[in-house]
């Protein structure tokens, strides 16, 4: 497996999934990230300000 680059779906950046987040999510059950780290840290934070 090897780094994927992704593009956010909020700002339109590019972002590195790395191998080792790959694998985190695979074990986990998860689906790869739609946003980059910025944008899914700015959406947690207006969350948790509700």
């Amino acid at each position: 497996m090897a780094d994927k680059t992704l593009v956010c779906q909020d700002c339109g950046n590019e972002f590195v999934f790395t191998e080792g987040e790959q694998e985190f999510y695979n074990e986990k059950g998860f689906q790869e990230p739609k946003r980059c780290t910025e944008c899914r840290r700015a959406r947690k934070q207006q969350r948790e300000n509700r």
